[in-house]
């Protein structure tokens, strides 16, 4: 199977599998227009597709399709103990879409779930409703991209567009939304403070190597500067870094391309944080993608969490931090740390 050439692959989307209560939504007619000639699978439940056993992430992902699917139960999680929080106490994050349609090697996605398919929840506006639900509690900070890169699918979903009216409608949330996409329509968004545009930024050589289908470097860094120019908030995300050949100079020729044309004063912040997955993950990981450098790096478990060696992970980290303080004050740039989550460095 490995050896077979990408045209003996159906393409992008040949099969779009939908609940059947996912007909009763408009949003479900709206993103099939943009595959007219895809087969129209009608299914129970989405689990019926998306959990079935002895299925192979890495083959389906070469040749993507889409479930279209109403999700139930809790639909805000708090946020998980490996991600930063940037300050906030009410850190929640969402899934509207599950799978992402980049390939990167080191995506924790790949040892959570079973499937390479992607799964978008067209009922977004229960999402909406449970949000502003817990708004009646307190203020929130929404990670709305956690499980996916949803910009990346924003010409398909127009997800993007309705967080942002959601968050114009009040002041007490933040949504975030994190991204390796280079294609933004910011000009007919309304720039919004309260929605923070999330970069994450790598070497070149390490974009060529493991963030297969991403943007590349320069086109990330004039997305971002454009996203500045147009007035919205964006934050620039050094993580993970990854370790490579030449790893010093590597990421020393990235901050210089990025601060070149990005104005370090108009951004928000920065999140820095070297690679770290927890141990049930990894090993699924290593047994798809067994010729993976940097999946199948000799890792340290620490607490159930696989990271680099205490003493590589702390000269990394320092090294990046040591950088960024030329362009931006300590206060800006957050370390995630075990435990304490993050703190200024």
């Amino acid at each position: 199977m490995k050896n077979l050439k990408k045209d003996c692959y159906n393409s992008f989307c040949s099969h779009i599998y939908v609940e059947t209560k996912a007909f009763a939504y408009p949003r479900t007619k709206q993103i099939l227009s943009h595959f007219p000639h895809a087969e129209i699978i009608e299914i129970h439940h989405y689990k019926d597709v998306f959990c079935r056993r002895k299925q192979n992430f890495e083959l389906q992902h070469t040749a993507q399709n889409i479930i279209l699917a109403v999700k139930s139960g809790t639909l805000i999680y708090p946020g998980a103990p490996v991600c930063q929080n940037f300050g906030n106490d009410n850190f929640y994050y969402t899934s509207c879409i599950m799978n992402c349609i980049y390939n990167c090697e080191y995506c924790y996605l790949k040892g959570m779930y079973p499937s390479g398919m992607l799964v978008v929840f067209v009922n977004l506006e229960d999402i909406l409703d449970e949000t502003r639900a817990l708004l009646r509690r307190h203020p929130v900070y929404l990670c709305v991209s956690y499980d996916t890169d949803l910009a990346a699918l924003d010409s398909v979903t127009g997800y993007i567009k309705e967080w942002i009216c959601f968050v114009q409608e009040r002041n007490d949330v933040t949504i975030e939304i994190r991204t390796k996409c280079a294609n933004l329509p910011f000009e007919s968004w309304e720039p919004l403070k309260r929605a923070v545009f999330a970069f994450t930024l790598s070497p070149q050589a390490v974009i060529d190597a493991c963030e297969h289908g991403t943007a590349s470097l320069p086109q990330r860094i004039s997305c971002a500067a454009k996203a500045i120019e147009l007035g919205f908030s964006v934050r620039l995300c050094f993580d993970p870094m990854l370790y490579c050949r030449n790893w010093k100079m590597q990421y020393d020729e990235m901050l210089q391309s990025v601060f070149s044309e990005i104005d370090a004063h108009k951004i928000l912040d920065i999140s820095v944080g070297t690679f770290r997955v927890s141990q049930d993950y990894l090993k699924k990981m290593r047994k798809q993608q067994p010729y993976s450098a940097v999946v199948q790096f000799p890792y340290e478990n620490t607490g159930g969490v696989y990271r680099y060696p205490g003493g590589l992970e702390e000269e990394m980290e320092r090294f990046l931090t040591d950088r960024l303080h030329a362009y931006v004050p300590a206060e800006r740039i957050f370390l995630w740390k075990e435990k304490e989550e993050v703190e200024h460095v």
